[in-house]
């Protein structure tokens, strides 16, 4: 197994925007990474996200427009990253859906395809695309954000719950599939995350606001801050836990203990 430093590493973030996605980036470029993509749909957010970036380390950073829901328009976006960074080693995927949490019954079937699609796609194509690269090359670390939602069943998160444990039982299966060419797969799952755009909205009011207002009680050691999940992101997908696959962990203060 090919295990590379992350001085020779090229790393693309997917999500890195804002939140955890553009935390994870400037904790990697503090690492050493050297040449880092930041994909998401707004240029000028990836623009301002990227100079972000620059501030905390001696990095190459480029923004990719592109939707990663859409496979064609990613396949193009991947291919432009790949290109930049003269190979994907790591590949982070922090793609935050707009879906609210709510009751089943007040969530209009027709509404149950977007959340769906929104949440799961772009972890399951994104990583599709970057794997034959990383097979050639023998190594690569892959890690995918989801929510303890996946673990622990919430009210209100019956269909985000449903597509958050999709994304984790993907890492796990293709874990096993991507080991024997190198590369590790593995989740991070938070909870409540102060201080990213998606909690700000989630949190100011109607049920959303009710579920994680009961939840921030249970967070004994303090709500989880994208920085938090920055740093576990950061040690999966580095030379430090070339042992570690498969895995899901979740960062949330002590939210749950799944």
């Amino acid at each position: 197994m090919v295990v590379k430093e992350y001085t020779e590493s090229g790393a693309l973030v997917v999500g890195g925007s804002s939140g955890i996605g553009l935390q994870t980036a400037c904790h990697l470029a503090a690492a050493g990474v050297p040449r880092i993509a930041l994909a998401g749909r707004d240029r000028r957010r990836l623009d301002a996200a990227a100079a972000t970036v620059r501030d905390h380390g001696d990095v190459d950073v480029v923004g990719v427009a592109f939707d990663a829901a859409d496979p064609a328009a990613a396949a193009a976006g991947i291919e432009e990253a790949e290109s930049h960074l003269r190979g994907i080693d790591v590949l982070v995927c922090s793609v935050a859906s707009s879906a609210e949490p709510d009751l089943l019954h007040d969530i209009a079937p027709e509404e149950i395809l977007g959340v769906v699609s929104g949440q799961l796609l772009p972890p399951l194509v994104t990583t599709r695309l970057v794997v034959p690269g990383m097979y050639r090359r023998g190594s690569g670390s892959i890690v995918l954000i989801a929510s303890d939602a996946a673990k622990v069943a919430t009210p209100g998160e019956s269909i985000i719950g449903g597509a958050m444990a999709g994304i984790v039982m993907f890492a796990r299966t293709v874990a096993l599939e991507a080991k024997r060419h190198g590369v590790r797969v593995n989740a991070v799952t938070p909870s409540l995350v102060r201080g990213t755009p998606t909690t700000e909205r989630l949190t100011s009011s109607g049920f959303s606001a009710r579920l994680f207002a009961a939840a921030e009680k249970q967070a004994h050691l303090g709500v989880a801050e994208p920085a938090d999940v920055a740093e576990l992101v950061t040690f999966l997908a580095g030379p430090g836990a070339r042992r570690i696959t498969g895995q899901a962990v979740s960062v949330n203060g002590g939210i749950s203990v799944a």
